[in-house]
This record gives structure tokens, sequence and C-alpha cells, in this order.
């Protein structure tokens, strides 16, 4: 049913519609929108041409054209026979817009819930969210109108439907179908590749063309090199890059180093001493002992890697990339792209940032948010289990492996103390709003809240009982990685994305390769899911994840998620 109602509205896009009782003339049928398809993924210059004075609803991201802040939504009136032009972003893995239509001068609109798509909304009606509340037009003095949520939803609206397609020149194998736009898969997995490529090289460092032996402390040679390609990087896309080294003294009275960060900075044009942070830690698990083994050749799991290709070279891809994207945006709040040392030493170069460098440094500074990336990309829609594990599983009734399970993507939110509520239904909501429309993940997403369940076990219980939901999102009891130092130490609300974790068989081992993660990935032959190989899988979730990272900052830099729990 759901494919045959996007097949009519296609079908007849041109004719738009109505919903509710007719005010006016007003029609969608005279609003021309130009180009008639638009390119996802890109901000791009849209034109708007009205056959009767009208005010439309544009729902996406768009980019003032005075002070060059990208903001949520906007609302324009045209008079009859004129043109306006918006700076608009066509979400990146939708190929449906919609523009809602009506009488000039009109204030109030009716909203899709935050877990529906558009495309969704229209197919039911057009009618208010579920709560009946829609959203209420800000007048601004100068730059575009913004919008606020409201208890009016103003009634009747017409609808115009606009397409818009992802233009790439990768083969499809090589995940062609999510290759193009502000930032996108492909050039996230290079960054993946450049990191972690084994060939050959004259690196007296570590002997390999990428930036292997990356354990953080005591001064590590490889660290220290690894560093300087982060330095190079970051000040090459144009930001303020400072390193933070803290120190302590060991008992024979020598300064060992215990966590060097490296962050770049852009100083926010509105509120520079409020930060926004993207950040993912940079070192690998030590080794445990002098020889360690790939564990698919004996059998048995140590501990320690070289390389780190998952844990946390991916979120540290991720990251860069976001970085050079947002280097050529203003932003009203200063933009903090940080690469983390001592994580796999719990937590210490975050812990020492925010203690040290915000808390006592910097006083005055407020971060708002705070967004994790780590052991991001070996999950949905690839991830049927380990390639080195039973070549042919036995399949259960809902299309899963039984000795295995198809991993979910997880959108971890914080603080979130309680289990059985929401403490942080601000930033859970906003997830949703992202992941449901502008993703295309409407039907993979669950929210998980364990009120029927125990505090032990309730993840996987709701996640079970909601028939396993191939995206989840959920506020995280138990904070394992870098984001726990910003709520604990700050009070900051995170949000991280991140894939499969003590199930992926090269968690913290030699394994933990590029490699290793496409063979995670790869379901070419197999009795679930689209078959694709694992490049073709491992981009699309590299892009799905660093794009819902990009709208996440973009949304929090024109209003906060602030923590709804202090």
């Amino acid at each position: 049913m759901r494919a045959f109602l996007m097949v009519f509205i296609i079908l007849t896009a041109p004719l738009s519609g109505c919903f509710g009782e007719s005010r006016g003339e007003v029609n969608s049928n005279d609003l021309e929108v130009t180009p008639g398809t638009l390119i996802s993924g890109v901000f791009q210059e849209v034109s708007l041409e009205a056959g009767q004075s009208m005010s439309v609803f544009v729902p996406y991201l768009v980019r003032d054209p005075i002070t060059g802040f990208v903001q949520n939504s906007t609302v324009v009136d045209i008079v009859k026979g004129a043109a306006i032009s918006l700076d608009l972003l066509s979400p990146p893995r939708v190929s449906l817009l919609v523009m809602l239509v009506g009488e000039s001068g009109r204030d109030n609109w009716p909203v899709r819930a935050a877990n529906e798509s558009w495309g969704s909304w229209f197919e039911r009606g057009g009618a208010a969210g579920e709560d009946g509340f829609g959203v209420s037009r800000v007048r601004a003095n100068s730059s575009l109108d913004t919008l606020n949520s409201s208890e009016d939803a103003g009634g009747a609206v017409s609808v115009k439907t606009v397409f818009s397609e992802r233009v790439s020149t990768v083969a499809e194998g090589e995940g062609g179908a999510h290759s193009s736009g502000v930032v996108h898969g492909r050039v996230v997995y290079e960054r993946l590749h450049e990191i972690t490529d084994p060939a050959n090289a004259l690196d007296p460092v570590d002997g390999k063309a990428g930036y292997w032996d990356r354990w953080a402390g005591q001064g590590n040679p490889a660290y220290e090199d690894a560093a300087q390609y982060l330095i190079s990087e970051l000040s090459s896309f144009g930001l303020e890059v400072m390193t933070h080294r803290f120190e302590f003294t060991d008992i024979f009275g020598i300064q060992n180093p215990e966590a060097y960060n490296i962050c770049a900075y852009k100083w926010g044009s509105v509120f520079t001493n409020e930060w926004l942070v993207f950040g993912a830690h940079f070192d690998i698990a030590p080794p445990a002992n002098m020889v360690v083994l790939d564990p698919h050749v004996t059998g048995s799991r140590t501990y320690g890697t070289r390389v780190g290709a998952y844990d946390n070279s991916a979120g540290t891809s991720m990251v860069l990339e976001t970085a050079r994207a947002l280097a050529d945006f203003e932003s009203r709040r200063t933009m903090v792209f940080c690469l983390w040392s001592g994580e796999e030493g719990g937590k210490r170069g975050s812990d020492y940032w925010t203690d040290y460098y915000v808390k006592e440094d910097n006083p005055d500074v407020t971060v708002t948010n705070y967004i994790n990336l780590d052991m991001a990309g070996v999950n949905w829609p690839g991830g049927g289990g380990a390639p080195h594990g039973d070549p042919d599983p036995q399949i259960d009734e809902g299309g899963y492996p039984k000795d295995t399970e198809v991993w979910p993507m997880r959108v971890y939110i914080g603080p979130g103390p309680n289990h059985d509520s929401l403490d942080q239904p601000g930033m859970v909501g906003l997830s949703n709003w992202i992941g449901s429309d502008a993703l295309g993940l409407e039907e993979q997403m669950g929210t998980l809240v364990g009120s029927n369940f125990s505090v032990d076990t309730w993840k996987t219980d709701v996640w079970l009982d909601m028939g396993r939901p191939e995206i989840i999102v959920y506020e995280d009891t138990t904070a394992r990685s870098d984001h726990a130092s910003f709520q604990d130490n700050l009070g900051t609300v995170t949000v991280g994305f991140g894939g499969l974790v003590d199930g992926y068989w090269c968690y913290h081992q030699t394994c933990d390769t590029l490699e290793e993660m496409e063979q995670w990935m790869d379901t070419t032959g197999k009795d679930y899911g689209e078959e694709n190989t694992g490049v073709a899988n491992l981009v699309n979730s590299l892009d799905m994840i660093t794009w819902w990272a990009l709208m996440t900052f973009f949304h929090c830099d024109e209003k906060p998620v602030l923590n709804a729990i202090q």
C-alpha cells in the first residue's frame, strides 16, 4: 500500500492538492518551483514563483542570505506574479519534498509528527501531528522568518510536491548511491582507508602508509605522528587548531603525557562562548602483551590492535569530513571538532578537556551540545553477523539469522538516568525528526523506553518486543564513551551514533581492519536484507551517520537542546 501511494503521489504531483476545507482561492498549482528536480544533499538556489499572492511554508534547512546561518525552516510571502529565491538544502536521502501553500500573510501551519516523514504526512491527508499541534511563524526584521511550535495548526493547506535526486559518478558497488553532497559516505570511506591503509611505506614510525599503533600516553611516537596528521588536515580546512596536553608526574619524577587532544575551532558569530562540540577518540586499544595474534587464526580473543579501523578510525573520519564541510559555513555558536586521546584508558582525554580546559581555564564557556562518533558503520544495512562464522546460518521466521543478529544502528542520547521514561525528550524528538524524513529511515526507526522491563535488560527486551527495528533511538543509561565526560562534568545534553559493540568479533583485536568491516557489511548471497557489496553497505552506513550528525549540528546551532533534568 505504501508503494502504491507513493506511485500515486508521483503521478499526480503536477496537480498537488488541497487538504481540508478550501480557504480562499490559493492553490499549490499556482506555485512554480524551479528547478523542477532538485539535487539531493547540497544547498542550491530554488526559485518560488506565485501565480497568486500566497504564503509558503518551506519545512527544510535553508541558509539566510544576510547572515549565512542555516535554519530549520521558513515561511515566505510572495505577491502575485513575483518570485523569491531560497538557498535550500534538499534532504540527502529522500526523493519527495513538500511545500505548504496558504493565504498570503498566514502565520500558523500544520506539521508532521516527529517520527514520520513528510511523505507519510501527505499520504494521511496533511493533518497536524499526532498531538494536534502545528507551528507558528516568528517574523524577522531583515532576514528569513523562523517558526516555533504552536497549539494552532492554522487549518487547511494546499501542498506542492517537489522531487530531488542524488547524482553520482561512482559505481553502485563502490557506494555510488551515497557518494555526493555536502558530506557523503564515500568521502568518509576514503578518509577511513587513508588512516588504515596497510600498504608498504617507508614511514619510520609504524612502517605503514596509514597511521597505525596509535596507543595514547607515554609519549608513543606513533600517536605523536598521527597527531601531526590531524593538525595538518584540520588546519588545511581553515580552522584554528589547538593541541591540549595534560601530563602527570610518574614515580620517577618524569612528566608523561596522559592525554594529547587535537581540537579545531571556528568561532561563532553571535554566541562565541557557547560551544557545540563534535568528538571522536583517535587512540586505539593497546596490546596487553608483546605478541597479539589474530583471533580468526587462534580461535580466541586477546586484547589490542594496531589498526583500529572500526574503533575508532571510522568515527575519526566522520569528524574530519564534517569539519571539512562545516568550515565553509557561518555559525551562531562556536564549532569545535575534537579528536580525543586516552578513551581506551578511561576517557582521559575528554575528561581532562571538559574538567580543566573548559571548567577551569574557560569558566565563561558553555558547551551547549556534544555529538559523539565512536564505533560507527558496522550496523544496518549490513551487519548480518561475523563473516568468519557460519557461512549458511539458519534463518528464523522474521528473516534474521538464528545464530547472529542483524545489528541495529544506535542513536544514543543522555544524560538519561531513568530507563523507564524520557529524560531528554527534546534531543529524542530532534533525532527522530531528522531520521524519519531527511534520512529516509521512517520504516526502520524505533524509540526505546523500558517502562515495562528491568533496568539490566531493558534495551534488548524493548528492541525484541518492537520487532528488532534496524535503527534505535534511546537514552543511554550506561555511557561508555567520551560523551560521558560531557554529561558528568558539564551537564551537557549529548547525542552519539554507533553500531555493533561487544558482539563484533574484532572489537579491540588485531583484525579490526577496514577489510573486516567490509566483510561484516556484505549482504551478497545472503537470505536477508537487500543484496549489496560490503563497500556499498559500509558507504551507506557512513553516509547516514555523518549526515545525521551534520544536520543535528545545524539544528542545535539555531536552537540548542538544553538539559531537561537540571
